[in-house]
């Protein structure tokens, strides 16, 4: 397997989703994960993105092939410095949405993900850290 490296998705427009998604995909083929695991790693790269889109305007994704102890896993990093999240826990609720939309976002990328963690501090913006372990 040839060596991977993090890559850097800058994201401000509709197709700049569209390109993390496909650099997520693909990373994550060639680290080995199955078909049904890559489209949920776009999904959730799909979903991150998407929020640094609508809530902060810009932001970026990186993409991180990682090991720790001879596991194999993908991290995403989803940053912006957006007006931040007033309250981490009500947008980790189902059906929470203040788009409009189905409130499927982040407690769906905190279900499909191993790890995750999200930090927020108003005016400044908003940090989501997620890892999938290869099984």
């Amino acid at each position: 397997m040839a060596e991977l490296y993090p890559e850097t998705i800058k994201i401000d427009s509709v197709a700049d989703i569209v390109a993390a998604r496909q650099v997520g995909r693909n990373m994550s083929r060639q680290l080995g994960f199955g078909t049904i695991m890559q489209s949920r790693m776009a999904t959730t790269i799909s979903e991150l993105a998407r929020n640094i889109f609508l809530y902060a305007g810009e932001g970026t994704i990186t993409i991180t092939p990682i090991e720790r102890e001879g596991a194999i896993g993908l991290q995403i990093t989803a940053l912006d410095a957006g007006p931040g999240i007033a309250d981490i826990r009500k947008v980790l609720e189902d059906g929470y949405s203040t788009s409009g939309a189905l409130g499927a976002g982040l407690p769906g990328v905190r279900r499909m993900m191993d790890e995750f963690d999200i930090q927020s501090a108003l005016g400044e913006g908003t940090k989501v850290i997620v890892v999938k372990w290869r099984s």
